[in-house]
């Protein structure tokens, strides 16, 4: 009877030490003169980040011309990225202003779960779009009738579906380690390879299963949107006239851009050999994927694209 009443006394015991259990995010600790200018910087950032997205997307669901499923892709695009950005920036602003850099376990575990999620999603979403260009240049006479409103649904949903499962028990893996000792993640959120080097256990099998969830999530996309412009490019090359040409690459050449620049810094952080990872570098190619994609999307879309900017006009002169 005492011992059975001992266990379940420690048992509660443990579970509110992982509970209350508490993570320090350096960020950008290791330069205070620079504080509150990071500060500014990253809340200028932010708000340009949530109002282009957000008028590309509103462009999008508005705009009549805009209603054909390169631009339904685009509009979710722009949409993800909102949420993207809002994962990771609100709290690094929050750090920067208050020095109040612990994250509890469970908001550090929620966080990198909502990073991985996301950053899958927009893997597979820009596979998505390849397939769209694909159909519209090589098959255009069937476009149509394959990209089919029901079927970008259809896209967009898996796109998100897809990545759940992966996302979850990779998150409840990381955070099943025994973390003992330093409890400070150099970096600004709570990612994959700061929090393993505190775990106080062999993490080779863990290393094992982030590779191969992300060739799942970044080198298999990257490959099937290699095949599409590969088919593309194919395609562009037999048509007759230049200017037909100079239109057809115009129209694939601002979602190549993007896709080298997330899938690649993306595929440098996760898929790099553990030798090679230093925190410094793991912070700088974090940036690029989860500020300066989000940033730069609206501008390589809507600059570029003639459709987005006389819709932009149309909306500014009402």
């Amino acid at each position: 009877m005492y011992l059975f009443q001992d266990e379940s006394q420690d048992k509660p015991q443990e579970e509110n030490v992982t509970a209350s259990m508490e993570f320090v995010l350096l960020g950008f600790a290791d330069k205070p003169h620079l504080r509150w200018f990071l500060f500014g910087l990253f809340l200028s950032i932010y708000i340009i980040i949530l109002i282009s997205n957000a008028t590309i997307f509103l462009l999008t669901k508005l705009d009549p011309a805009l209603q054909s499923p390169m631009y339904f892709f685009l509009g979710n695009l722009s949409f993800l990225e909102m949420c993207y950005v809002s994962v990771t920036l609100p709290r690094m602003l929050r750090d920067l202003g208050t020095q109040r850099r612990r994250i509890p376990l469970i908001a550090c575990a929620t966080q990198m779960f909502f990073v991985l999620l996301l950053g899958g999603t927009e893997c597979l979403l820009l596979s998505v779009m390849a397939y769209d260009r694909y159909v519209a240049i090589c098959h255009p006479l069937h476009y149509p009738l394959i990209m089919n409103h029901r079927l970008c649904v259809q896209l967009v949903i898996g796109s998100w579906i897809t990545c759940i499962p992966f996302q979850v028990g990779q998150t409840y893996q990381i955070f099943s380690l025994p973390f003992c000792g330093s409890k400070e993640i150099n970096h600004f959120f709570c990612d994959i390879p700061p929090l393993l080097k505190l775990a106080c256990v062999d993490t080779s099998v863990n290393e094992m299963l982030v590779y191969i969830v992300a060739v799942l999530f970044v080198i298999v996309p990257f490959l099937l949107i290699l095949g599409s412009y590969s088919k593309i490019i194919s395609t562009i090359l037999k048509l007759p006239s230049a200017s037909s040409r100079s239109k057809a690459f115009s129209t694939c050449s601002s979602h190549v851009m993007v896709v080298v620049l997330f899938l690649g810094s993306g595929s440098i952080t996760y898929l790099r050999p553990k030798s090679s990872h230093t925190e410094e570098t793991g912070k700088v190619l974090s940036l690029f994927y989860t500020i300066l994609t989000p940033l730069l999307n609206p501008v390589i879309y809507s600059l570029r694209n003639k459709d987005v900017i006389m819709a932009l006009r149309k909306l500014l002169c009402k």
